[in-house]
This record gives structure tokens, sequence and C-alpha cells, in this order.
């Protein structure tokens, strides 16, 4: 049995791009900045690193979010890893994004919304329609992390 299930907490670093695959499904690209929390080595202070994270959303929830969604908007996604493959100008790339299963905000699209008579974004938390992505490959991620990197 294997699970590929990923839950992150985090701000969108540029507003999201819809476009849709040639049946005319909506595609939601975007996406999100999560803070890793990490000892300085050599001054012993905790610092933030960010990781950035790709992420894709399908269906017609991905559409109807896309009008809420802009860059700094604090979001909760969950969803699954997929891992892809092409090659572009005879170079190999790669890369690894979440596929959105369930999106919610964490704090509105405004904060100062509610004084200023704006509104507050849904909370769509519904599983989104079934996407059958390619399997991602297992990787080994024991050869990235140290001991020192971890702060227990």
């Amino acid at each position: 049995m294997s699970i590929n299930r990923v839950i992150i907490s985090g701000n969108l670093t540029r507003d999201p791009e819809l476009r849709s695959t040639a049946s005319g499904m909506p595609v939601l690209g975007f996406g999100v900045a999560v803070n890793d929390r990490r000892k300085n080595q050599q001054t012993g202070e905790w610092e933030d690193y960010p990781n950035f994270i790709d992420c894709t959303m399908f269906g017609t929830r991905a559409q109807s979010l896309s009008q809420y969604l802009s860059k700094g908007t604090k979001v909760s996604i969950e969803g699954k890893l997929r891992w892809s493959q092409w090659e572009r100008d005879g170079q190999k790339r790669s890369k690894i994004e979440v596929i959105v299963d369930e999106l919610e905000f964490m704090s509105s699209r405004n904060s100062g919304a509610q004084q200023s008579g704006g509104y507050d974004a849904p909370a769509y938390s519904a599983p989104a329609p079934a996407y059958n992505a390619p399997a991602a490959p297992v990787i080994d991620a024991s050869s990235s992390v140290y001991d020192e990197d971890i702060p227990f």
C-alpha cells in the first residue's frame, strides 16, 4: 500500500493563471510559499527558508476559485504530489507539483474588507473531481536529510 497525500499552508506567490485543456477543462496554476524553519549553524539562530511549491487544480472549482485568489492570499491546500518530466531545447527537465483536491482560505481576500464593505472569500473544502494523474515515482529523500537539519 502507498499513500500520496500532502497538506500545505502558505501564501500564494503569484496571481493564479487560468487555462483550459484541449477538451475545455479549466486548469488553474498557482504557487504557494511555505517556510521551513532551520537552525543556522554559524549563528545558532533559527531562520525561515522559503520553499516555493507549484500547484495545479482542475475542473469547474478551479475556474470559480480563480476570481478569489491573488498573490499573497493565505491558503491551506490538500492534494497529491505529481512528478513530471519533459524536454526543452534538448535538455531534460522535471518538476514535482501538488495536484490540489481541496483548498481552504486561511484569511479573507482583503484583510480590511469587512470594514470597507467588502466580502469574505468562500470556503471551498469539498473534494475536487477525480483526476487520474500518472503515478509519481518513489524518491529517496534520505539523501537530502541530515541530522543537523532536524530541529529536535
